[in-house]
């Protein structure tokens, strides 16, 4: 099993930047991908990103590239998300997952498709 923890959500005014951080505990090294989801209010969780554990290989929706950037600290086991010039869209609850499945990349935007998940972390942006 895979333990998950989100940190670093909070409150940012429009253009500005948050840094959320997940990290893993348990059977870490039968990871193959992490990723991260968000849920709005009255909508359904979507994908924002994604990376390999192995190889750091990453992947993004349409709504994060150029905003958004995936890291891991393997040693850490910690996955991190920098997102810089937030809006008002972008205030959701943020889940970060695991996949434990050799194959996660041909989905890794499907929620489906991850084995464990945090508690999420809240991030608001005022316009």
């Amino acid at each position: 099993q895979v333990q998950l923890v989100e940190s670093g959500g909070g409150l940012v005014q429009a253009g500005g930047s948050l840094r959320l951080s997940c990290t893993a505990s348990g059977d870490t090294r039968s990871m193959y991908g992490m990723g991260w989801f968000r849920q709005a209010p009255g909508k359904e969780r979507e994908f924002v990103g994604a990376i390999g554990w192995s190889l750091g290989t990453t992947y993004y929706a349409d709504s994060a590239k150029g905003r958004f950037t995936l890291s891991r600290d393997y040693a850490k086991s910690t996955v991190s998300l920098q997102m810089n010039s937030l809006t008002p869209e972008d205030t959701a609850v943020y889940y970060c997952a695991a996949d434990l499945k050799r194959g996660w990349y041909i989905n890794f935007h499907w929620k489906g498709e991850y084995d464990y998940w945090g508690q999420g972390t809240q991030v608001t942006v005022s316009s």
